[in-house]
This record gives structure tokens, sequence and C-alpha cells, in this order.
């Protein structure tokens, strides 16, 4: 994934990458005078293709479900005529288009539906206010498979994205570091397959079957563990808390 500017484009222009097949577009823009715009500037394009356009998003619905489309080039605000705006169909579009990427096309600087948009499943973002050597870029780059947002989008991804694996790791990282020094001793020693009794005699100071037992307990619960020593020994093994025995070959 990368991210673009203006500036990105100066160099490239609108000079035709080395394609065969038209990238079929469907346009989906609530307002005609700006989609006969944007037809007559992609079709001047060799490699760009307009199929079919709307202002509603019932029919687009239905052609991203009927036509043959690469990209549906996509306003995020259809407008009160529309039964839903385009941020609400961004997924319904993906269900009945597997094939075709979006590119949202839009004149709003919202971050945060801009960020839910790309959650949704687009596959890029342009401002309307950019020029249009950077809207055929960005047609041509999410083509090929590149994700295009500009940069303030792209950090912001990248953190939310960060953010989330942090969380999904988070909950078993809290839990372990809720364990005192002898509930690491104790899941250690239970690791190596010693009984309650065993355990209590390995550890300094020596404490009784009773008081290991409810150690255990508290690991349980510490742990969220619901299946007893077993289940212990596979929670250990698989973060690192204890190694399994050695077995020697007789």
């Amino acid at each position: 994934m990368k991210s673009h500017s203006d500036k990105d484009v100066e160099a490239e222009g609108l000079m035709l990458p080395q394609e065969t097949k038209p990238i079929r577009i469907l346009l989906v823009d609530d307002q005609r005078s700006i989609r006969e715009g944007y037809r007559m500037l992609l079709e001047v394009q060799p490699d760009i293709k307009v199929v079919a356009e709307t202002g509603r998003s019932d029919e687009a619905l239905e052609l991203a479900s009927r036509e043959a489309v690469d990209i549906i080039l996509l306003d995020l605000d259809l407008g009160a005529q529309s039964p839903e705006s385009g941020l609400d169909i961004i997924t319904k579009l993906r269900a009945a288009n597997t094939e075709a990427l979006i590119l949202i096309l839009t004149g709003a600087s919202d971050l945060e539906t801009h960020q839910e948009a790309a959650r949704r499943g687009a596959m890029g973002l342009v401002n309307k206010d950019q020029s249009f050597q950077f809207i055929v870029k960005a047609i041509r780059k999410v083509h090929a498979g590149e994700a295009w947002f500009d940069r303030a989008l792209f950090g912001a991804i990248l953190t939310e994205r960060g953010d989330a694996a942090r969380k999904a790791e988070n909950p078993e990282v809290i839990k372990i570091a809720s364990l005192t020094e002898r509930e690491l001793e104790i899941i250690k020693l239970v690791g190596h397959g010693l009984k309650n009794k065993e355990i209590g005699q390995q550890l300094n100071p020596h404490i009784g079957e009773t008081t290991v037992r409810n150690h255990l307990n508290t690991i349980f619960n510490k742990l969220e563990i619901k299946g007893g020593r077993f289940e212990l020994l596979i929670y250990a093994y698989r973060h690192g808390l204890a190694s399994p025995p050695i077995l020697e070959n007789n």
C-alpha cells in the first residue's frame, strides 16, 4: 500500500501504460454534469472505457451485478434522490461484483468517513479537487492491484491496523502479566509433568498440596482456563511459559 500526491503523477501525466485490454469503469455520481465530464475525459484514454453510469445506489448495485466491470468509480454522497449513500453500498457492491475494485471519488474531507470507506473495502480514494491526471493514475494503479490513498488517510489506516493488531494480542499479554512470580513458577513445574505434591516440594519454601491447588485455581481464573490442567499445559507451551518434558530413548 502506498500514499500519493499530485507531485507523484507529474512525470507520468496521461502516458498510456502497456495495456492490451481497456479498464472498464462503472461511474456512480449523483450529478449528471460530473458524470458527463468524467466520461468525456476518461474515454479519451485509450486504455479506459466507461461501460455504465448512474446517480442512484440501487441502479449501481444492479449495474455492478450485470456488467463486466473492473473499477467502480464511486461518489460517497449520492444525494437525497438515492436510497443509500455511496458509503452504505460499498460492501454490497463488492458482493454484487467480486471482480470489481472500488475507487472512491469524493468532495468531502472527513477523515473518519474516508477511513470507514477503506474499512468496508474501498481500494482507493481521490478527492474531486485533485487533478484529472491524478485520478487517471489512481484508476490505473488500483486496477493493477495497488491501494491508493492520500498520505493522511494512509497514515490513519496504518495506525488503526497497528492498534487493532496490538489489541488482538493484548488480552493474553495482560492475562500473563497478571500472574505472580510464584504462579509462573508453578506453571513451569506443571509443564514439566509434576503432580501437586511434587510441585509443592520443588518450591522454596515448600508448600502443601492444598496450597498448590489454590494457586492453580487462581491461575485458571486469571488465564480464563476452563479445561483444567491439560488446557493449562497447552496454554503454557503455546505462550512459552513452560517447556514440554524431554523424553529419553531407552
